[in-house]
C-alpha cells in the first residue's frame, strides 16, 4: 500500500511538471518567429524529446532573420522565449545585383533590398514583376515569403530518357526562365508554363 502511494505520488508530481512546461515548449513550433540572443528568427524544425531520467527538451533549428544563417538549438523548461513581433507587407520583386534583391512595398512604393543570404533559394522561383510578402522587424524588411506555388516557363527541356526515374517516375531535368533546374515529366516540353512547388521545389502540374 505504501508502494502504491509513493508511486502515485510520483506520477502526479510528474503530471504537474508535465503539465506546466509543455504549454511552454510546444510555442516553438515549426514557423514560429521567436527572438533568440536579441535577434528574431523562424523555427525551421521543432522535436520534443523526453529521454530517461532527463528533462524534456525542444530540439530545433533556427534561421536568423537578419543574416539567414541557421542555428541548432536545444530549448529547455524554464526558458524564456519571445515572440518577434513581426509585421507581414506586400511588396513587388524588382531585380537583383547578384548580391542583392531589389523590391518596392505595395503600400507606400517605397525600394529597399534584402541580401542574397536572406533571400536563398526562393530566388530560383522569382521574376520580376512577382508579388511576394515581407516580413519586417523593427520597422525594417528582415525576410520574405513566396506562395506554396508558381508558375514558371520551360526555357530549355531536351529530350529525356525513359530509364531516367525519380520516386517510380520517369522525369527528365528542364531548365525553368528564372534559370532553376528540375525534374519533371517526360512530356514537358520547351515554352510550357508549369506549377512548381516553392516548398519542396518540386514540379507539381502543367498550366499550358
Amino acid at each position: 500500500m505504501i508502494g502504491f502511494l509513493f508511486l502515485t505520488f510520483k506520477l502526479l508530481n510528474f503530471l504537474k511538471y508535465f503539465m506546466a512546461i509543455i504549454p511552454n515548449l510546444n510555442g516553438i513550433k515549426k514557423g514560429a518567429n521567436i527572438i533568440y540572443e536579441g535577434s528574431p528568427y523562424t523555427v525551421v524544425e521543432a522535436n520534443f524529446v523526453r529521454m530517461q531520467q532527463r528533462k524534456p527538451v525542444m530540439q530545433t533549428k533556427m534561421k536568423n532573420l537578419l543574416n539567414g544563417k541557421v542555428a541548432e538549438v536545444n530549448f529547455h523548461p524554464g526558458d524564456k522565449v519571445e515572440e518577434a513581433d513581426l509585421q507581414r507587407k506586400k511588396a513587388e520583386y524588382l531585380y537583383n545585383d547578384g548580391d542583392n534583391f531589389y523590391f518596392m512595398a505595395s503600400d507606400d512604393f517605397e525600394q529597399f533590398s534584402l541580401d542574397k543570404e536572406i533571400v536563398g533559394y526562393l530566388s530560383n522561383y522569382m521574376k520580376d514583376g512577382d508579388r511576394v510578402d515581407v516580413l519586417y522587424f523593427a520597422g525594417s524588411p528582415v525576410s520574405l515569403s513566396l506562395p506554396t506555388k508558381v508558375e514558371l516557363k520551360v526555357v530549355s527541356a531536351p529530350e529525356g530518357v525513359k530509364g531516367n526515374s525519380a520516386q517510380g517516375r520517369v522525369t527528365k531535368t528542364a531548365e525553368l526562365e528564372t534559370g532553376v533546374s528540375i525534374q519533371v515529366p517526360l512530356f514537358v516540353k520547351e515554352g510550357d508554363i508549369i506549377r512548381v512547388n516553392t516548398e519542396t521545389e518540386e514540379y507539381c502540374e502543367r498550366v499550358s
